[in-house]
């Protein structure tokens, strides 16, 4: 067996995996089916959710306030189950990371901290359940979730660029490179913190929020308390309106920033890389940002329908891969070609 070979498609299955996970959890928060099983790691006491009616009647007996909904509890237990084949693929590949130790090319620390932070991120997903839909943990699942897409394809990027020829002695990632990184970060918290105080339609208009260009009826101060006790069954969201309006103004000024960094940062780096590579993903990075602002004016303009809403998820994943294979594009000619 050519553990190198076998390293690089795990990755490759991880990436695919792991995007799929991260559509389906943002499909599986948004049609409400968070708490669609009520335990963990099973569904109503099975692993399979009990499909004769003698079973599932216990099954209820034993959750009496959480009616089972069929369609809601399916949709949870695929994105667990996919879940859970991802991180076998990724015990498999810091595995074979590890047999693979002696190549100059192979990393082993990265593949060792991706698989700790699919470990604590299968402990979010508990968290999740038993916690009721606690905004702070839900927020923090989806990071976990794109911070673990994000390593994958890092890792990917490193199979297939480590190798080339040209390489230079020393790598580093230009600053501007990394602040976009940053800030698109920053941005997607905020987006997540959004969605799981479901204040996604509080502004039901745009450009406007509630007819006004800086909304008078809304609490920051309250919108953004991260931690309110245990015990507290957060579905549906506990808000109220004007916190749940400073939450969603939040989350559009953030897109305008974020829109605007994004933009110079491509722009800049298309203008002044002559490396094709840089160029290219520069593109990408252009390409992504306009998507998702474009998709983020549609689900608001039609009422955050569901296809429209996973979308916007799902772009934000990608554009945060463009903006990855941006800086890791940086690390390998910006030494050679500065930007």
């Amino acid at each position: 067996m050519n553990p190198a070979l076998w390293y690089r498609r795990c990755l490759w299955l991880g990436t695919v995996l792991c995007l799929v996970v991260v559509v389906l959890g943002a499909y599986v928060r948004l049609s409400d089916a968070g708490l669609g099983c009520p335990d963990w790691p099973g569904c109503y006491g099975h692993l399979v959710l009990p499909a004769d009616a003698v079973t599932r009647d216990s099954a209820q007996l034993a959750y009496p306030e959480r009616p089972i909904e069929a369609g809601k509890a399916w949709r949870e237990m695929i994105h667990r189950y996919a879940a859970s084949s991802l991180g076998l693929v990724i015990v498999l590949a810091t595995l074979l990371a590890w047999l693979n130790r002696r190549d100059v090319h192979q990393p082993v620390i990265l593949p060792a901290v991706l698989l700790g932070v699919v470990i604590f991120q299968g402990l979010l997903g508990m968290w999740t359940v038993t916690l009721l839909l606690k905004p702070l943990i839900v927020m923090g699942h989806l990071l976990g979730g794109l911070t673990t897409l994000g390593l994958l394809v890092w890792l990917l990027l490193e199979t297939r660029r480590s190798g080339k020829a040209l390489q230079p002695a020393r790598r580093h990632i230009p600053w501007l490179a990394v602040s976009g990184l940053v800030i698109l970060g920053m941005q997607i918290a905020l987006g997540g913190w959004t969605s799981s105080n479901y204040a996604a339609l509080a502004c039901p208009d745009i450009p406007t929020c509630q007819g006004q260009w800086w909304p008078e009826d809304s609490n920051f101060a309250e919108g953004f308390v991260l931690w309110r006790g245990l015990g507290i069954n957060y579905e549906f969201g506990v808000l109220d309106a004007p916190s749940r309006v400073a939450i969603h103004f939040a989350h559009r000024l953030g897109a305008v920033a974020t829109f605007t960094m994004l933009l110079l940062i491509g722009l800049r780096f298309r203008a002044r890389s002559q490396a094709a590579a840089l160029r290219w993903a520069a593109t990408l990075v252009l390409g992504a940002v306009t998507l998702q602002v474009l998709i983020g004016a549609g689900v608001v303009w039609f009422g955050l329908p569901l296809t429209l809403a996973t979308a916007h998820n799902a772009v934000a994943a990608l554009l945060l891969l463009t903006m990855i294979n941006l800086n890791h594009a940086a690390s390998f000619t910006a030494n050679r070609h500065p930007a």
